[in-house]
C-alpha cells in the first residue's frame, strides 16, 4: 500500500492535539514543543507532497479510500491535485509560523494550543476530503475552536466579535449542507463523493442556477463576499495573533476553494450564469474594503478590511470563468494567505511590546524594532501589488482576466490598488516612521523566535514572486480542467 500522505498530513496535528490533553498544565515547555512537533510534520510532509506531485497529470493524485457508511455513500476519502495541493501548504506555512509567534502565550497555554491545532486539523480535513458529507464536518471543525480562541484568548470586544462571527459561519454552513443534501437527494446521485456525483448526475440547467447560488452564497459567507464580510474585520481584531493569522490566512480561503471545488466543479453552468452578478460584488470587495481600510486607526482594523478588499480580488478572478482567472485566484489565495499572516504575526509583536495598535500613540518603531519594522513594510508592498512579490503575480493575473471578460469592471478594480497604496503607506509611515513615542522606547527585537517564522513568510512571499511559474505549474492543469479546457 502507498504510503498515506494525505491522512499523515491530518494525523499531525490530531496526533498532536491527543498528547497535548494528555500533558499536565504546569509542563508548559513540553506543551509548545508537542505542537510545534506536530505543525513541522505537517509541513515537511506538505513540502514532500509537493515534490512528489505530477502537475501535468489532471486527475486526482495521491488518492486515499475508506469505506464507512457504504449505503449513504459517506466514506473517507481524499486526493489533491494543484487546487487543493496549494491550499494544504498554505495551511502547513501558516500554523508552523503561528506555533512559533505564540512561544510567548502564557494563559492557559494547553487550551490554547490544544484549540489551534483543533482548528487546523478541520483545515486540513477540508482541503483534502472529496466527499461532501465530509467537507461539511471538517468544516465545522474548522470553526468551533476559533469561537473558543476568540473569547478566552482575544481582546477589544471578544464576545461580540466571537458570537457573531460564529453566527455569520453557521449561517453559510447550513446554506451550504442544504445544497449538499439536495445534490445527494437528486436521481443518479445518493452519495456524497464528489468524483461519483460528476460522473453520474446530470444537472439541469435551471437547477444548476439556483444550486449554483445557494452554494455561493454558503461559501461567499466564509470568503468575506460583500455584503456577508462584515464578520470578518470584526473577528480579525479580537483574536490573538496566531488565530488571527488563522483567520486570515486560511480560513478565508475555505470559503474560495468551496466555490470553486463544489460550486464551479459541479455546476459550471450555474457558474456563468451568475458570474457577472460575482463580478459586481467582487467589485464591491475590492473598492468598499480599501476605502474603509483607509478610515481605520486600529492596525488590525486596517490589515481585517485590507483582507476583504484582498478576497474580492479572489472572487473577480473566480467571477471570469476564464484560465488565467482562476490561476490568478488561487494564486492570490496563496499570496494573501502568507501576506496577512505576516500582517498580522507583525502586529501582534507591536501590541504585546507598545500596548496599543492605534495608529495614532505609534510612530519611530523603525528606530526600536528594525526588524519588526522591515517585515511589515514588505507584507504592505505585497499587498499594494510591487513587482517580484507573490501578490504582483495574482493581481496581474486577475486584472489581464478581468479586463478581458469585464472591461469595466476590470478598470475599475484598479482604483482599489491605488486605495490601498494610500491607506498601506500611511499605516507605514505612522507606526514606523516620524517622532518615536517616549511610552515606546523600550521596544526592541533581538529575539530570534521573533524573527524566524516572519523570515518565512516573507520567504515564500519572494520566492513565488520571483519564480511564479513554480506555481502556475501546480494549478494550470486543474484550473483548466475545472474548465473543461
Amino acid at each position: 500500500m502507498a504510503f498515506p500522505i494525505l491522512t499523515s498530513i491530518l494525523l499531525c496535528p490530531v496526533i498532536g492535539l491527543f498528547l497535548i490533553l494528555l500533558v499536565p498544565r504546569r509542563l508548559e515547555n513540553l506543551i509548545r514543543l508537542i505542537a510545534l512537533t506536530a505543525a513541522s510534520g505537517t509541513l515537511a510532509l506538505a513540502v514532500r507532497l509537493c515534490f512528489a506531485f505530477d502537475p501535468s497529470n489532471p486527475a486526482l493524485q495521491f488518492m486515499e479510500h475508506v469505506e464507512w457508511i457504504k449505503s449513504y455513500g459517506i466514506h473517507y476519502s481524499n486526493g489533491v491535485d494543484g487546487l487543493n495541493l496549494t491550499m494544504i501548504l498554505l495551511t502547513a506555512i501558516v500554523i508552523f509560523c503561528g506555533v512559533l509567534v505564540s512561544w510567548t502565550v502564557t494563559y492557559r497555554v494547553k487550551d490554547f494550543f490544544a484549540n489551534m491545532l483543533f482548528l487546523v486539523s478541520g483545515v486540513f480535513g477540508v482541503f483534502m476530503t472529496t466527499n461532501l458529507f465530509f467537507f461539511f464536518l471538517f468544516y465545522e471543525i474548522a470553526v468551533i475552536p476559533m469561537y473558543l480562541l476568540i473569547v478566552v484568548w482575544g481582546s477589544t470586544n471578544k464576545q461580540y466579535a466571537a458570537m457573531k462571527l460564529t453566527l455569520y459561519l453557521l449561517l453559510g454552513s447550513a446554506l451550504m449542507f442544504a445544497g449538499f443534501l439536495y445534490i445527494y437527494a437528486l436521481p443518479g446521485a445518493h452519495t456524497f463523493d464528489l468524483t461519483a456525483i460528476k460522473q453520474n448526475v446530470a444537472f439541469p440547467f435551471d437547477v444548476q442556477k439556483i444550486l449554483y447560488l445557494t452554494l455561493f452564497l454558503g461559501f461567499g459567507v466564509l470568503a468575506a463576499c460583500f455584503p456577508f464580510h462584515v464578520w470578518s474585520p470584526d473577528g480579525h481584531v479580537a483574536a490573538p495573533t496566531a488565530a488571527s493569522m488563522l483567520h486570515a490566512g486560511v480560513l478565508m480561503k475555505l470559503g474560495a476553494y468551496g466555490i470553486l471545488r463544489v460550486g464551479v466543479h459541479l455546476l459550471p453552468e450555474g457558474a456563468r450564469a451568475w458570474a457577472p452578478l460575482v463580478a459586481s460584488l467582487a467589485l464591491c470587495n475590492i473598492v468598499y474594503g480599501a476605502l474603509v481600510a483607509s478610515k481605520q486607526r486600529d492596525l488590525k482594523f486596517v490589515i481585517g478590511y485590507s483582507s476583504v478588499s484582498h478576497m474580492g480580488i479572489v472572487l473577480l478572478g473566480i467571477s471570469t470563468m476564464t484560465t488565467t482567472g482562476f490561476n490568478g485566484a488561487i494564486f492570490q489565495m496563496f499570496a494573501h494567505g502568507i501576506m496577512t499572516a505576516l500582517f498580522f504575526a507583525c502586529v501582534g509583536f507591536i501590541y504585546d511590546n507598545c500596548h496599543t495598535r492605534m495608529l495614532d500613540e505609534l510612530g519611530g518603531l523603525a528606530r526600536q524594532a528594525p526588524m519588526i519594522s522591515s517585515f511589515f513594510i514588505l507584507a504592505g508592498l505585497c499587498g499594494l501589488g510591487l513587482p517580484g512579490m507573490g501578490g504582483f503575480v495574482a493581481e496581474l493575473l486577475v486584472t489581464i482576466a478581468a479586463v478581458s471578460v469585464y472591461p469595466v469592471i476590470g478598470i475599475a478594480s484598479i482604483t482599489g490598488l491605488l486605495i490601498t497604496a494610500y491607506y498601506v503607506l500611511t499605516a507605514v509611515q505612522k507606526a514606523f516612521y516620524g517622532p518615536l513615542n517616549p511610552h515606546h522606547a523600550h521596544v526592541a527585537d533581538t529575539n530570534p523566535l521573533q524573527f524566524f517564522p516572519r523570515a518565512v513568510l516573507v520567504g515564500c512571499l519572494i520566492f513565488f514572486g520571483v519564480f511564479p511559474q513554480v506555481f502556475i505549474n501546480w494549478i494550470s492543469t486543474s484550473t483548466k480542467m475545472l474548465l473543461g479546457a
